[in-house]
């Protein structure tokens, strides 16, 4: 079976890692750097689970720059192509999903395309009511950066929509979702198949929950800062009702990362016209929790009072073992930091320029330590010890 993945970024590279184990898979990017590092068997992006099986050269997988090279004869198009949040329409921009629709189909009518980029609820519905779609799954991804093969290998299930009443489109999502399981390296891994508007909905509304529980901790973690209280002490005393869980409960500056900040915008946007409070709240409580973390950075700056204090941020990734810093949450520290006047300084060795949207990156962790006045640091470090008294944290277990 020939399977093709349109876009070698973190979705795109997990999934053809894991198809081609069983399947013929070309991948597609109009980067040649990424073309060129998956030919040669090495990984495009921050993955050591990916780069390990691309190294095996166990894998029936190549790449290429060529659409049509890819799509010719293939069963499957998987799209996994950017979604970004479009601030300026309130809903997520699609474009690239639909243009790399309207290239398969022309290229391959028979093919069956599997959209993996994050999507509005009603996007495939759209897609097939408009252009005449028939042959579209949409299976939401559930992946962390850095972490995605993992993830693949060890789903904790697997979910195919699709229109189940069109003809041959129930035993397409089936055999895609075999696909997936044959691949996972997991036993008994639940399979869902349901219409393609469920499916798009569960994804927004699993990464929603996230970031609630996320928001959640954070203003309980606000709530003891401000009263003097000891946050590890609640947390471990509410955690361990089995009902809540010992999991996802580090406070932080805020969620960020590329999923979950647009994800949770674009479900509110879907919520027009439909009665709701909490979406909106957890929105609004990240932008609370980072103006009360700038605040606090600023009083430990001594501002108003020390104006020249000099702010150093340590590490921009949100996620360890990933070299991507889009939308963390840090970025809006900066932002409120710099708005005030105060100088702020960058150390993240994952960035090539001298300059971050303004901000001085300093290539020696020595130097760094020595010149800011306040190190803000969203998770503990071993080697920001030496200078534990500068460094301000809100990171209780060492964990991201």
């Amino acid at each position: 079976m020939k399977i093709a993945v349109i876009g070698i970024g973190y979705v795109g590279l997990a999934n053809a890692v894991l198809l081609a184990q069983h399947c013929e898979v070309v991948c597609v990017d109009l980067l040649e750097g990424k073309v060129a590092a998956v030919n040669a068997g090495r990984t495009p992006v921050a993955d050591p689970q990916a780069a390990e099986m691309l190294a095996s050269g166990r894998l029936n997988i190549r790449a290429t720059r060529d659409l049509a090279d890819a799509v010719r004869g293939a069963d499957y198009a998987l799209i996994a192509t950017p979604t970004d949040y479009d601030p300026d329409r309130d809903f997520f921009d699609t474009s690239s999903v639909e243009g790399a629709l309207a290239q398969v189909f022309a290229l391959e009518p028979g093919v069956t395309a599997v959209v993996r980029s994050t999507v509005p609820v009603g996007f495939t519905a759209r897609m097939r009511r408009e252009r005449g779609y028939a042959r579209l799954l949409f299976v939401p991804e559930f992946l962390r950066e850095g972490r995605a093969v993992s993830d693949l290998l060890h789903p904790d299930r697997v979910i195919v929509g699709a229109d189940l009443e069109e003809p041959g489109m129930a035993e397409a999502a089936g055999q895609f979702a075999q696909l997936l399981v044959a691949g996972a390296s997991k036993d008994g891994v639940p399979v869902l198949l349901m219409g393609a508007s469920e499916a798009e909905a569960v994804k927004l509304f699993a990464n929603t929950y996230l970031a609630l529980r996320v928001a959640f901790f954070n203003e309980l973690d606000t709530y003891a800062e401000v009263r003097g209280l000891d946050t590890k002490a609640i947390i471990d005393g509410v955690g361990l009702d089995s009902r809540i869980g010992t999991h996802y409960n580090n406070p932080s500056f805020g969620y960020g990362g590329y999923c979950l900040p647009k994800d949770t915008k674009q479900l509110k946007a879907n919520f027009r016209e439909v009665p709701e409070n909490l979406i909106s709240a957890i929105v609004d409580a990240n932008r609370t929790r980072k103006d009360h973390v700038a605040e606090r950075i600023l009083a430990r700056a001594g501002f108003p009072e020390k104006r020249d204090a000099v702010v150093g941020i340590y590490r921009l990734v949100m996620k360890e073992g990933s070299d991507n810093f889009r939308h963390s949450a840090i970025q809006g520290i900066m932002k409120r930091l710099k708005a005030k006047g105060l100088e702020v300084i960058v150390f993240e060795p994952a960035l090539a320029g001298d300059l971050f949207f303004g901000s001085r990156v300093v290539r020696s962790l020595d130097a760094f330590k020595a010149e800011a006045d306040v190190i803000v640091a969203n998770r503990r470090a071993p080697e920001l010890a030496d200078v534990q008294g500068k460094v301000y944290t809100r990171d209780l277990f060492g964990v991201n």
